[in-house]
């Protein structure tokens, strides 16, 4: 699966407006019914209200994905307010702090498929998914990914990717060299090669991905091949991707060589690691900065891996390059 993001920076009530514009176009690339297409109106119109009256503005993140024809939206709107000290009774219609009706984290909770909250003294997370038929069999792994341009391109560099059978998730991470449409173009043609031969171990797709981009600017980029019924993660890396192994007893680098796929490229190495039952791995681009640790988001690592990388792309983003990031875990797991 393909994931593509989309942001708006939440900076005065006009946002709003172009948020629920950025959601009708979204929902209808999706092929999203009227009926859903309202809901996620609605929720995208009450959250990003939210964050601009109560959060002092942030981002409103909008991924769209397809799993085997079924379209889902997520919709994460993130701020960086002084948080929510009882959630339970901010979800209670007719509570407000603002002087508002009181009427959105119900509406949001009541229309979507997917809800969830985190918040803390450095900002509010909210998620919500809306899906036109929800899965009935959910997958072991759970995975989301947000891809955002730096500031003035209207296309990323930035793309994640992956696919999930059974027992065995293949994830990757690519970061097109530079920014703007060449970087795009590269970042699309190695997602294109991973989905092609996504079977294959991940050495393997990073040597095809190498051949593939010789006609490109070139890329870095990562693949990681998870079997949470063996417990084990495989990783191989090429350029500047940062990919970690987090779980209650261990945070586990993983080691990406140096070289641009396409271009310059010494060697490919597949390093083999344990995959906790409650482990997370998250991959990112340098478009995020690398001094980040989840333990200081106390509750964070037991939630829906959208907030996971929503909450690092807010609190870590560099504003110099696209920015992308992509986390998984176990759908079960409860830190």
């Amino acid at each position: 699966m393909m994931s593509f993001c989309h942001a708006v920076s939440l900076s005065d009530l006009t946002s709003v407006s172009e948020a629920r514009r950025l959601v009708q176009q979204v929902g209808s690339s999706l092929n999203l019914s009227d009926v859903k297409l309202g809901e996620a109106a609605i929720i995208v119109t009450e959250a990003a209200r939210n964050a601009v009256v109560h959060g002092k503005g942030g981002y409103l993140m909008l991924a769209g994905y397809k799993d085997h024809n079924q379209p889902r939206m997520q919709i994460l709107a993130l701020d960086s307010g002084s948080g929510i000290t009882d959630i339970p009774r901010a979800m209670k219609d007719g509570y407000s702090t603002g002087g508002t009706p009181g009427t959105g984290m119900g509406a949001i909770q009541r229309l979507a498929n997917v809800f969830e909250i985190f918040s803390s003294i450095k900002g509010t997370a909210v998620l919500a998914e809306v899906a036109e038929h929800p899965m009935q069999h959910l997958p072991v792994l759970d995975a989301a990914a947000f891809t955002v341009p730096i500031r003035g391109e209207r296309v990323c560099g930035d793309a994640a990717s992956w696919v999930q059978s059974e027992d065995r998730m293949a994830v990757t991470m690519v970061d097109g060299l530079g920014h703007g449409l060449h970087a795009a173009e590269a970042a699309e043609e190695a997602v294109n090669i991973f989905q092609k031969y996504v079977t294959e171990p991940p050495r393997e797709i990073l040597a095809r991905m190498h051949d593939s981009l010789k006609k490109t600017r070139g890329a870095a980029a990562a693949v990681a091949e998870i079997r949470p019924l063996s417990g084990t993660l495989t990783f191989a890396g090429i350029g500047n991707i940062s990919a970690v192994v987090i779980s209650r007893a261990l945070s586990r680098n993983l080691v990406s060589h140096s070289g641009t796929l396409g271009h310059v490229m010494a060697r490919i190495q597949e390093f083999k690691v344990e995959w906790p039952r409650d482990g997370i791995l998250v991959m990112h681009s340098d478009g995020l900065q690398t001094r980040w640790d989840l333990t200081q988001y106390p509750g964070l690592m037991a939630r829906n891996p959208a907030l996971i990388a929503g909450v690092l792309f807010r609190d870590f983003r560099r504003e110099r390059d696209d920015a992308g990031v992509v986390v998984v875990k176990n759908r079960s797991t409860a830190l």
